[in-house]
């Protein structure tokens, strides 16, 4: 079965869920109209389906390939990412002043869900390119965003992030890259690094890196971090890709997936660079990429649990093995219990993290929409559902595109099924854009710095949708609260740990219990406005997957004592 865009669930989840109407009362995105949106998704999803859709094999079994210095990306590829530029996907969110669409992120998330559901290794080039949109518009120069960004918002250019370094991965600011001044107002730029998505390729004019780097002097540690803009040719009088700056790909790594993205090694040797933000605000400037990239990884996340379930379903009803055990049934492992119940957690952890996703996505347009105490409440709201977008989201990529692999059974094991492919390149979302461990700290420890407050604000929500369900679907609504009451407790637990230690230690339980109540309460309210289907997966998911969140607060309540117990000669006994 060929991928099919869920439309219509995103769609709903918009409209009677989530309220993304509210966009259009906005000054800001007063054409975000929901004829705007059908249009928008439509159109999105023929893109996904009919031409990126095709290259995901190829991608996988054709790597991209370093040759005689040149990326040569995977048969196809340099015609879908065209395809891709000429819809104007890659600037959908850019300013319009410098060729954007000016469109909410929360309906390029829809449009990111489908094309990374369709290619992700494709997907990820404009992804890059995105961020990097957003950090010039809010830190560049003024001829900077005039040369550069209607650049990347036609796709014409490209963009990376280069942060890692060998010695320097979670710890950024144990980076060696330094750069130093020319005395014209640009930089020399030297030093290496590593995993750089889409660092080269044979697809756009130019790439343009952004690079974090040490001025001389500057202190040690993250403070005294730069950002600058290093691209691959530096522009000439006219704007147009002119000599080849003193930058190289050094090699590309070997995956375990994401074949068709080229994850390359950099090395800059004394390269020219512009300063992005003040000398030593790199960090700052850098986190506005990181923030919008960290929901993108979550959407990746979303995708490959939307095209893995979708690939598993296909399978299960085509595949027939044993009597049915039901009368009416497909006469395929469908009516068998244990592959409905795989299959029903597949749909619903996708349905959550979707929720999730565009409730985040949402919230961040509405603060860039809104002034004053409203615009607080709203960063304050897409602020702490990143983490849990990013985390969860990716989490259950992984989680999902794994059963996938087990309906499956033994052909799920068989490459050319394709099964595999769904969960060997999901794995490294959980890793990348920050692991999902560091998001989980993230969570418990500055989306927690105001008191809890944005937390208690979000479980007030959640048992407004307790109330309002009480009456037609009572038992649902008592799963619901008592999750509700668990995590509520867990992070009072959290809050009074005087050791930020003790927190941390149960960070990842914690999220992921809030990840499951939030899921929850979207299915809730979706099953309130919706039909007999709704009701069925909503009742599914509190039933049989919001009780983990009990057990989960009660881990996450710990102190780190336990895991500090054993020492290194015990651990290695």
């Amino acid at each position: 079965m060929s991928y099919q865009a869920p439309v219509r669930e995103m769609q709903y989840y918009l409209s009677q869920v989530l309220g993304a109407s509210q966009l259009a009362d906005t000054e800001r995105f007063a054409e975000a109209t929901a004829e705007t949106r059908d249009a928008v998704l439509a159109e999105a999803a023929r893109l996904a389906q009919d031409i990126l859709a095709p290259l995901n094999r190829p991608g996988d079994q054709h790597p991209a390939v370093l040759e005689n210095g040149v990326v040569r990306t995977p048969p196809g590829f340099a015609e879908g990412y065209r395809a891709i530029a000429a819809g104007g996907w890659v600037g959908m969110s850019g300013d319009p002043e410098h060729g954007g669409m000016g469109l909410p992120m929360t309906l390029a998330t829809c449009v990111n869900e489908m094309m990374a559901s369709a290619c992700l290794a494709l997907s990820l080039n404009p992804l890059m390119s995105q961020g990097q949109i957003e950090a010039l518009e809010h830190h560049a120069e003024d001829a900077l965003r005039a040369l550069y960004l209607p650049r990347l918002n036609a796709g014409e250019w490209t963009g990376t992030m280069n942060l890692t370094e060998p010695q320097a991965g979670s710890d950024v600011g144990a980076l060696r890259t330094r750069a130093e001044p020319n005395g014209d107002g640009t930089y020399r730029v030297t030093g290496q690094k590593i995993y750089i998505s889409w660092g080269d390729h044979d697809m756009a004019e130019n790439v343009c890196h952004l690079v974090l780097a040490r001025l001389p002097e500057a202190p040690k540690g993250t403070k005294g971090i730069s950002l600058f803009l290093v691209p691959k040719y530096i522009p000439d009088e006219g704007g147009r890709p002119g000599v080849a700056n003193n930058l190289r790909v050094v090699s590309l790594e070997h995956k375990m997936g994401l074949h068709g993205s080229p994850t390359a090694v950099m090395e800059y040797d004394g390269a020219t660079g512009w300063l992005i933000g003040p000398p030593q605000g790199g960090m700052a400037a850098m986190f506005t990429m990181m923030n919008n990239a960290r929901l993108g990884v979550g959407v990746q996340g979303l995708a490959q649990a939307e095209a893995a379930y979708q690939h598993a379903l296909a399978f299960a009803l085509e595949r027939k093995q044993g009597r049915s055990p039901v009368s009416d049934g497909t006469g395929s492992i469908l009516d068998h219990a244990d592959v409905r119940r795989m299959l029903m957690t597949m749909k619903a952890m996708t349905a959550m993290v979707r929720a999730i996703c565009l409730d985040c996505a949402l919230s961040l347009d509405m603060a860039r929409a809104s002034e004053g105490e409203e615009a607080s409440m709203w960063h304050a709201r897409g602020a702490l559902l990143t983490p849990v977008a990013k985390a969860f989201g990716t989490d259950t990529g992984c989680r999902v595109a794994e059963l996938g692999v087990q309906v499956h059974g033994g052909m799920g094991y068989i490459e050319e099924t394709g099964a595999a492919q769904y969960y060997r390149d999901v794995r490294v979302t959980a890793i990348y854009e920050g692991t999902n461990g560091i998001q989980a700290m993230d969570l418990v420890g500055r989306k927690l710095a105001d008191g809890g407050e944005a937390l208690r604000a979000m479980l007030a929500e959640i048992g407004r949708t307790v109330r309002d369900a009480q009456a037609t679907h009572p038992d649902l609504a008592s799963g619901l609260a008592d999750a509700a009451r668990a995590l509520e407790w867990a992070s009072q637990v959290l809050l009074g740990a005087g050791d930020m230690n003790d927190r941390f230690a149960g960070a990842t339980p914690f999220l992921r219990a809030f990840g499951l109540t939030l899921g929850g309460h979207y299915l809730l309210k979706a099953a309130i406005a919706g039909d007999p289907a709704r009701v069925a997966l909503a009742r599914f998911a509190i039933r049989q997957l919001l009780p983990e969140v009990t057990a989960l607060c009660a881990a996450a309540s710990e102190p780190a004592a336990d895991l500090y117990a054993l020492d290194a000669d015990a651990m290695r006994a």
